[in-house]
């Protein structure tokens, strides 16, 4: 009845730890601001003089292209933006590039708001279209808003270029590379008689500021069209730089779909915390995989998808990569494998290091998503944050090759030995790797750097899992693991006996056989006088099978130590293979 209530009490535990995991990814989900989709829709309040709505890569235009067919490679910006108040005067929403936008976003901050818009426009009035000021260029970037409701916008002069349904469209072509555009509204208007842009004002006309309708959508590819292209559904609402993120992730999602339930089997046959700790980190990289899918698919869908989903999704992958490095520490400290047990202080030091690195980890994942400004180029490797965290994933290395280092040194098994070269060598890549292409990545072009960081991680993390689950599989662990479950009973001596190699003096130490005839030189070599050395490790007691004693002497010299049936420990440990009792 005692073990029954234990057991309850851990199952309770356990399902609460899960809820209190669900709940805070929850929260944390709830709280961050909904990230910019490629469909943008809200209201716009004059009050607030600036709105940027969206940063959007469109590719690259190719030759063969052309417009209203299947083979449609254009950029489209299109919807309707409206209001329920006759403005006397329209406002501005523009499309830039970036090297017109950089300007023009960094002059709106001045204090006086005519002196802001004259800034603003003072370089594009040189380079855009207006009717009634420069009739001969031809970059079509602004629109005067709002529209009409059931019209088109006063500068849309050709309906057949409008998508239908819309009040405006934005027809983005680039023959030479992929880019960003960048979509925003400003209160600033342009005087038509004297060509000089003014703050629009709304005291001079209402008590209250009018608000701006919008619902605006940005593609990669014509609307009209986008049944007949077979690639046009898995690239149409995503920017450039997002593309062929979602062949992605169904290909891990694949993956895993086999890995889990191989891995669920396996732990079933070898219970053992370390194969749990495992399973566990397995289960949660599946479940961020699934919830990143499905806001992927959503957003092919609908260019929405479910942005809490995602948010819950990153969370996840960063409590299972947290995870996993726990058990490589585990791993390099000798757990389950040349002990069964640690120590208590050598938990309370994991925990102290290991929970700040998780917290700090969560805290540049907020700080990324709230603090970095959409319209800068960095990731968020690039901000202090992310240098705190790639520091200290490289003291974890450090940490990790100490305790590697410290538990080689005091094994003695050459199975052993071998297995922890190999294992250290293989972590040593998974550490590094993040640090390394994090360097690499400040050198790449931003509309290619997403999808190397998401497909670099994702490959090596997914590369660590199916390697670990080989280690940890049953039928090949045992080799050199001791997963023997969890009755960890008796074994303290076992760990304090592998920490030192036992040395048997041959001038003091007599091996008698079962009849007290055989002498000691029957099994040592006649030209060898120097001392022999014995050692045993943990493995080797653990695989005789049978009960060991060692005891001490009396009256000088030591007594020696006695094995029990001996032949069962590699083939004995007498010269030529003989046992000795």
């Amino acid at each position: 009845m005692q073990q029954k209530g234990i057991s309850m009490r851990t199952y309770s535990a356990g399902r609460n730890r899960w809820l209190a995991l669900v709940t805070i990814c929850m929260m944390v989900a709830g709280g961050f601001p909904t990230v910019k989709t490629a469909h943008l829709s809200g209201s716009f309040e004059v009050d607030e003089f600036f709105r940027f709505l969206h940063k959007f890569g469109f590719q690259k235009t190719e030759k063969h292209s052309q417009k209203d067919t299947e083979w449609d490679t254009f950029g489209y910006i299109y919807g309707n933006i409206s209001s329920r108040v006759n403005f006397t005067v329209p406002v501005t929403l523009a499309v830039l590039d970036k090297r017109s936008f950089l300007e023009y976003y960094a002059n709106r901050n001045d204090y006086d708001r005519d002196v802001a818009c004259q800034r603003m426009f003072e370089k594009l009035d040189k380079i855009v279209y207006s009717r009634a000021c420069n009739p001969h260029a031809e970059a079509d970037y602004l629109r005067r808003i709002p529209c009409e409701k059931g019209k088109l916008c006063v500068d849309e002069d050709t309906r057949e270029n409008v998508v239908p349904g819309s009040q405006f469209t934005f027809v983005i072509s680039d023959p030479n590379v992929p880019r960003f555009w960048y979509v925003s509204m400003v209160a600033c208007y342009q005087n038509v008689s004297t060509c000089q842009w003014h703050h629009y004002d709304y005291r001079k006309y209402y008590t209250e500021p009018p608000s701006i309708d919008f619902d605006i959508t940005l593609v990669n590819g014509n609307p009209n069209r986008q049944t007949l292209s077979f690639f046009n559904p898995l690239l149409f609402h995503f920017s450039f730089d997002r593309q062929n993120t979602l062949e992605m992730y169904l290909i891990f999602f694949v993956v895993y779909l086999l890995m889990v339930p191989l891995q669920i089997y396996a732990v079933r046959l070898q219970k053992h915390p370390v194969t749990r700790l495992f399973t566990v980190s397995l289960v949660l990289e599946f479940v961020s995989v699934c919830l990143l899918l499905t806001h992927t698919i959503r957003y092919a869908m609908n260019g929405v998808g479910n942005e809490k989903l995602a948010i819950m999704g990153d969370i996840f992958d960063i409590f299972s990569r947290t995870s996993f490095m726990l058990i490589l520490l585990l791993l390099a400290k000798g757990w389950a494998v040349t002990r069964l047990q640690i120590s208590v202080s050598s938990w309370i030091l994991l925990m102290v290091i290991w929970i700040p690195y998780c917290a700090i980890h969560v805290l540049l994942y907020i700080w990324n998503r709230t603090e970095v400004d959409i319209i800068s180029d960095i990731d968020e490797y690039q901000t202090w944050p992310g240098w705190l965290v790639l520091a200290c994933r490289s003291t974890m290395m450090l940490w990790f090759l100490w305790e590697l280092r410290t538990t080689m040194k005091y094994e003695h098994s050459s199975q052993k030995l071998d297995f922890l070269l190999h294992f250290g060598a293989s972590s040593l890549v998974w550490f590094i790797y993040l640090p390394i292409v994090a360097i690499i990545a400040v050198n790449v072009s931003p509309l290619w750097r997403y999808k190397l960081l998401l497909g670099i991680t994702n490959s090596a993390d997914c590369l660590a899992y199916c390697v670990m689950m080989g280690l940890l599989w049953p039928n090949r662990a045992g080799q050199y693991l001791l997963l023997t479950g969890s009755n960890f009973g008796g074994m303290d001596e076992l760990d304090e006996f592998n920490e030192a190699p036992h040395i048997v003096h041959r001038d003091s130490d007599t091996l008698h056989s079962s009849n007290g005839d055989l002498a000691v030189d029957d099994y040592l070599d006649n030209e060898d006088d120097e001392i022999e050395t014995l050692v045993l490790s943990t493995d080797d007691l653990l695989h005789t099978g049978n009960s060991y004693s060692v005891g001490s002497g009396s009256g000088g010299g030591s007594k020696p130590l006695t094995l029990h049936n001996g032949s069962a420990m590699n083939g004995g440990l007498g010269k030529g293979g003989r046992s000795f009792d």
